[in-house]
């Protein structure tokens, strides 16, 4: 049984990369320059209006920007993000359809920073339906734009809860469920730090929406694909310093199945993943970026072989020992759950062998080193030779003996 839970968690520990833009301002509700057609620089002082009232926590301002019939609605989204902390929102206006009558449609970025964490602006589109009365503009509808992902206020309340090294942010859970988050989140982090000896946040981010159907709205994407998954990571590889936090979104079915153990393995998984980022790029593979992320989590948790590695074992024991290491398209989020698991067990092992056989500071040199490649074709190959003076041939080998000899 025990072994069968922690299969679970690290299954359920994935990662999406979702590419965040950072176009935009760093501070305050400031503007570009003001676009050069009148009905379009009325617009922008509208949101630059509105973008003030956030900031100064003015809810009436906040709705002013829409027509009486669309106030109420204004006021309870306001109402919903009023407790985030926001450093910076600010509006960008970047397309206006005029339709004659008075009418309009605007397109427009909304750049924020969430204070202490984002130190870059998430930038999301939204589209503003507007009418114009004696040349006052006011908004009549607002949605987001093609392919833009909700944010969390749009789905209800969002409740705070601020831990030592982490900020939860969370709609229609428990004060006590967003509590464990944060304390979870707080041990994960010097876990973490631990196995990761390079310069990172030390804090992460966490949202938690209240049904799998809001966390794929919160990604963008068909929540289905997510079943099963207890939380992923969105957030820019190989990202700056200037960069927004990941965030690391909680689905809160497959994650309320989990235990204890589960949960924390779970959160430092996705942790690591944040650690990371800086230094995972298009050059590294999923068996790197997710072993290394399961070998942190389970990283002096006292757990066996056997127990991290289920699926896995029961494969080498039927003598199917795997001749590579995994290729991307078996980490697909919609494949075999069995094939899934033991992706991620081989890439735990082969992080594991790195770090008992090279050492861990030299694991992880190892992972920045792959990262740090031009191109995916000849990474692994040259980080091998570089960082831990082996081929692949040879380090395939190795890796294959490791398995039988822990999983045998």
């Amino acid at each position: 049984m025990a072994g069968q839970g922690s299969g679970r968690a690290r299954r359920a520990a994935v990662c999406l990369l979702a590419l965040v833009g950072l176009a935009g301002p760093l501070g305050g509700c400031a503007t570009t320059a003001a676009p050069a057609d009148p009905a379009s620089r009325e617009i922008q002082r509208l949101l630059d209006r509105r973008a003030r009232a956030v900031l100064d926590r003015d809810p009436a301002g906040y709705a002013a920007a829409f027509e009486a019939s669309g106030a109420a609605a204004a006021r309870r989204e306001y109402a919903n993000l009023a407790d985030v902390p926001f450093a910076s929102w600010t509006y960008r206006v970047t397309d206006v359809d005029r339709t004659g009558d008075g009418r309009a449609v605007a397109k427009a970025d909304l750049d924020y920073r969430i204070r202490g964490h984002d130190s870059g602006p998430v930038t999301t589109s939204l589209v503003l339906d507007l009418t114009e009365r004696d040349g006052d503009w006011r908004l009549t509808a607002e949605r987001n734009g093609a392919g833009a992902a909700q944010q969390l206020w749009q789905q209800g309340d969002v409740e705070v809860v601020r831990g030592a090294r982490s900020l939860v942010l969370g709609v229609g859970q428990s004060d006590a469920r967003l509590r464990e988050l944060a304390a979870q989140a707080d041990r994960a982090t010097p876990a973490v730090s631990a196995a990761w000896p390079r310069p990172w946040a030390g804090r992460v981010v966490i949202l938690a929406p209240d049904s799998l159907d809001a966390m794929g709205r919160l990604l963008g994407a068909p929540a289905a694909g997510y079943r099963g998954i207890a939380a992923v990571t969105t957030g820019e590889t190989g990202g700056g310093a200037d960069r927004p936090a990941d965030r690391v979104i909680v689905n809160p079915e497959a994650y309320g199945v989990l235990g204890a153990y589960g949960r924390q393995v779970v959160l430092t998984h996705e942790t690591t993943h944040v650690a990371t980022r800086a230094h995972t790029s298009a050059s590294t593979p999923m068996w790197l970026s997710e072993g290394f992320a399961d070998w942190a989590a389970y990283r002096g948790g006292g757990r066996t072989a056997a127990q991290t590695a289920p699926e896995l074992r029961r494969a080498v024991q039927a003598g199917l020992v795997p001749d590579r290491l995994p290729d991307d398209d078996v980490f697909a989020f919609s494949g075999d759950g069995e094939a899934l698991a033991r992706a991620y067990e081989s890439g735990w092992l082969a992080c594991e062998l790195i770090a008992d056989t090279w050492g861990e500071r030299r694991l992880a040199d190892f992972y920045a080193a792959v990262a740090a490649h031009p191109r995916r074709e000849g990474a692994v190959e040259k980080a091998l030779h570089d960082v831990l003076s082996t081929t692949p041939e040879e380090f395939t080998a190795r890796w294959r003996t490791h398995m039988t000899e822990r999983l045998g």
